[in-house]
């Protein structure tokens, strides 16, 4: 590093300063990219931050999408940061880190703060709602983050930044750490150094509380006929995916995960029946669960999308319910303390092999048909784009699926062994999909992302597909144009599920504008759709852009099973009083 002494421990004044260690820390946990949307509050750390030759600086359009990166980001790297100016950027990159939150992902988000000397003054600053008190911004970052630090002094600016990056790593949840403009490129000798690396307190298990937890779960399933096994979104947080993999092998259970935890479950698994999601996951999977006298949900999310409008058939006295640090057995026993990666783990070596949910599984099991076949140069249907969807994916690839019917098409896609999938289920912010797959493709470099996005979906954030051609990402979208909010539609419709209609293709060609490496189609019919993925295929350093005609109509049978149970659920009387 310029300016380190000959033992690389020393540093010169240009990189002894605020800005340049919080580069240095931000590379140290695995972050090579930051999303940024520049304004003057911020400038002088963003001179910083891109001065650090290993962290690469990635403009967006607006901070949404740059948040909305940062969430794509940390789902394949562990972790993310954005930077975005005081209020109107803060305010405006707010909604991406709730659904960061709600994700379990450790998103940075930095924001270049007021002049250290504004502050505890009477003097009123632009991008403010224009009173002396500055701290909105940072009370409705309290709600959503799980550390905030507000740097106005460089004397414990190095504990701040460590103990905010440190939490969001220790608890997977997002971050702010605001920085005040006047700081960022003034040396200090608690920058002088390397940063001596993290030293993160890793959360162990109680050992007591394991064994017994062990012990009282393995004679809960062994006394079950046809236990099965459910795996949840926050196998991802607790970093137990390979562990329940382990369980599933050694218990022989039918194997299952639910909508939200789609990815993180082996699909190639021999005892894989599906996705369980009550009456519109896969066929034959829901009957099975249900109908278990005992089932192991590991990191599971139940609320009122996952349960359909509350209308899974469970029953608490049969379930063992696995959280990353808790696991409660039926109506029994509680452990806390208990890790879930430790608890599977240790199940797995004392399970006792049970097959007999899986053999019912397969003694009932009756494979989906195929759609009808199209005749010639007939409209396209959404059930044969998924079908054309499905053939693309391997090892390679992964899939990034927008809020509303590409839920339901994608959850049915069946996922090669290394595939990737991700979706926000939990949060359920339409407009999702643009930003996180710039940040999501730009974590992964070595697979080609397909994105399924809705047209709705798509006018909320379509810019930065701006900032995917610019630098060079070559994923392929496809943009499903249904004239509207479908998945509005079949909860409750109304005129205002209408919007108007674009010349999408038109749209990304303009902004292509010649520069970078862009292919658009826009295809109505089967034979269309096959000729733009196979050029897609083959244009493998191309950003793909395949403009989707279908009917207004056209959703899956998935989508207006749960739109009427939604419904449903929605419109319930209030209690009396």
């Amino acid at each position: 590093m310029e300016g380190a002494d000959d033992a690389g421990i020393g540093l010169g004044d240009k990189e002894a300063t605020l800005g340049r260690h919080l580069a240095r820390r931000l590379v140290e946990i695995g972050i090579t990219d930051i999303f940024t949307v520049p304004g003057d509050f911020n400038l002088t750390l963003l001179d910083h931050l891109i001065a650090e030759s290993r962290l690469k600086n990635i403009g967006c359009c607006n901070e949404l999408n740059a948040g909305y990166a940062a969430d794509g980001y940390a789902r394949a790297r562990g972790a993310a940061a954005c930077v975005v100016t005081f209020t109107v950027g803060g305010l405006s990159v707010i909604n991406a880190i709730a659904g960061a939150n709600s994700e379990n992902l450790p998103v940075i988000c930095i924001v270049g703060g007021p002049n250290s000397n504004d502050f505890g003054t009477n003097r009123i600053l632009h991008h403010t709602i224009g009173i002396p008190d500055f701290s909105q911004e940072y009370r409705c970052f309290q709600t959503i983050t799980c550390y905030q630090a507000v740097i106005s002094h460089l004397e414990d600016a190095h504990e701040q930044i460590d103990r905010a990056i440190a939490t969001a790593l220790e608890e997977s949840k997002p971050v702010y750490i605001s920085i005040s403009c006047n700081l960022p490129d003034i040396p200090h000798p608690t920058f002088s150094r390397d940063p001596i690396p993290f030293s993160l307190v890793n959360s162990s298990s109680n050992k007591a509380e394991l064994d017994a937890a062990v012990e009282e779960a393995k004679n809960f399933l062994d006394k079950a006929v046809k236990p099965v096994l459910v795996g949840g979104p926050k196998l991802r947080v607790a970093k137990a995916k390979e562990a329940f993999a382990e369980l599933a092998d050694a218990s022989g259970y039918a194997l299952s995960v639910m909508p939200s935890g789609k990815g993180m479950v082996p699909e190639t698994h021999e005892h894989f029946i599906g996705t369980y999601w009550g009456a519109v996951g896969t066929s034959f999977c829901s009957e099975i669960v249900e109908s278990a006298d005992a089932y192991l949900f590991a990191g599971p999310i139940f609320n009122d999308y996952s349960s359909v409008g509350y209308s899974l058939l469970l029953k608490k006295e049969k379930a063992i319910i696995v959280q990353p640090d808790r696991v409660v057995i039926g109506n029994g026993p509680a452990f806390g303390t208990v890790l879930m990666k430790d608890f599977l783990e240790e199940l797995a070596k004392v399970i006792t092999k049970n097959t007999t949910a899986y053999e019912n599984y397969h003694r009932i099991f009756v494979p989906d048909g195929l759609p009808s076949p199209p005749e010639p140069n007939d409209p396209l249907r959404v059930n044969i784009l998924f079908q054309h969807i499905q053939k693309m994916l391997t090892s390679d690839t992964a899939v990034l699926a927008e809020t509303g019917d590409s839920w339901f098409n994608c959850q049915k896609l069946k996922l090669p062994e290394g595939c990737g999938y991700e979706f926000q289920m939990q949060y359920g912010s339409i407009g999702w999909s643009v930003g996180a797959l710039l940040g999501y493709a730009q974590s992964i470099p070595d697979k080609r992302v397909i994105a399924c996005i809705g047209d709705g979906s798509f006018q909320v954030t379509a810019q930065d597909v701006s900032t995917m051609i610019r630098i060079q990402q070559k994923s392929i979208i496809f943009l499903i144009n249904n004239g509207g909010y479908t998945i509005e539609v079949e909860i409750h419709d109304g005129p205002y599920n209408l919007i108007k209609n674009w010349n999408y293709t038109g749209l990304i060609e303009a902004i292509h504008n010649g520069e970078g490496n862009l292919w658009t189609a826009k295809v109505k019919c089967e034979e269309e759709l096959i000729e733009a993925i196979a050029t897609a295929t083959e244009k493998e350093d191309h950003l793909c852009f395949i403009e989707v005609i279908v009917h207004k109509d056209d959703t899956s049978k998935e989508l207006l099973e749960w739109g009427s149970r939604v419904c449903s659920a929605n419109s319930r009387s209030p209690n009396p009083q």
